[in-house]
């Protein structure tokens, strides 16, 4: 019986885009400028919703300020360590960092995923319950969401963190992706991992395709109930309301499975990795774009806080 060459590795070695120097350095500037304009585009967003009466006092835009948080922290935990690897010659994270890297990117990616569902509940709640909207979509009830959506990513995530954490790792630990992700660090696992493997395909899918089947049924009403308004206009305006989550929606859950419901590889290709960027960097980066660029209510806030704070 052969012996598994394993080791306590301090550090795992990413090999994740062109090693070339120079496509190093134009990815370097590409992703400083996605984070730079993330960080700015969110911030924006918070003061916006925490400065605007109306906004604040609106559950669409309380659940989009939160979105606004997770997307910054969603693109801190990737981004900051992709840079400082881009311009290493070792491109290496430790032991300690790759399990807190999985952790944070297992925990804001799902709360981006509830904060969506819950902000398709909330379209529901205005256009197919319009009576019972205050009541349905109070604010207690919205702190109730946010704390159930902010609490039980934590305990997933946890779960994940603790199941890798009792692994063992071939030497050397090099990793094929720019991330510590599930898939790509048990790969280099030479510890007996049947239950972690059976935990993402239980409860993992059950986390992911949650809050993803509560926005398909979400909206399969609210599609039935806009096809049932009698004006032309009515329907258009009811489908604006839903336009700019609709969007954010398709790119969100578009990039998740292509990295998570096809075949796993044993070495992630570049389209695996040019999915990740997309919704661990493009997205957060777009979303403040989306959501004030299509959407006439953050445009009139925006104006308001500009002729307030500099005209």
């Amino acid at each position: 019986m052969t012996q598994k060459n394993t080791t306590q590795i301090s550090e795992f070695l990413l090999h994740g885009f062109s090693s070339q120097p120079e496509v190093q350095r134009v990815l370097f500037l590409l992703f400083f400028f996605m984070y730079l304009l993330s960080l700015l585009g969110n911030i924006t967003i918070i003061l916006l919703i925490r400065c605007d009466m109306q906004l604040r006092q609106t559950p669409m835009y309380f659940f989009l300020s939160y979105l606004a948080v997770a997307d910054m922290g969603f693109a801190t935990t990737i981004i900051p360590k992709t840079l400082r690897n881009l311009l290493s010659r070792k491109k290496t994270i430790t032991y300690s960092g790759c399990l807190t890297q999985v952790f944070f990117y297992i925990y804001f990616g799902n709360v981006d995923s509830y904060l969506l569902a819950s902000m398709a509940i909330d379209r529901y709640a205005a256009i197919c319950r319009p009576m019972y909207y205050s009541s349905f979509m109070s604010h207690k009830r919205c702190l109730q969401l946010a704390m159930v959506f902010w609490t039980i990513p934590m305990m997933h995530s946890l779960l994940y963190t603790i199941l890798m954490a009792g692994l063992e790792f071939c030497n050397p630990g090099e990793i094929h992706h720019f991330i510590c992700d599930i898939n790509p660090v048990l790969d280099v696992s030479c510890s007996d991992s049947r239950v972690i493997n059976l935990v993402l395909m239980t409860e993992g899918v059950v986390e992911i395709l949650g809050p993803f089947a509560l926005i398909i049924i979400s909206y399969a009403f609210i599609f039935y109930s806009i096809m049932k308004i009698p004006s032309a206009i009515g329907k258009r305006k009811a489908f604006s309301t839903c336009g700019s989550h609709i969007s954010v929606v398709v790119l969100f859950y578009g990039g998740v499975s292509w990295v998570y419901f096809k075949p796993h590889a044993k070495n992630p290709g570049l389209q695996d990795m040019v999915a990740t960027v997309m919704y661990t960097m493009v997205i957060p980066m777009l979303n403040p774009f989306i959501y004030t660029l299509r959407n006439s209510e953050m445009k009139a806030a925006l104006s308001r806080f500009m002729r307030r704070h500099f005209c």
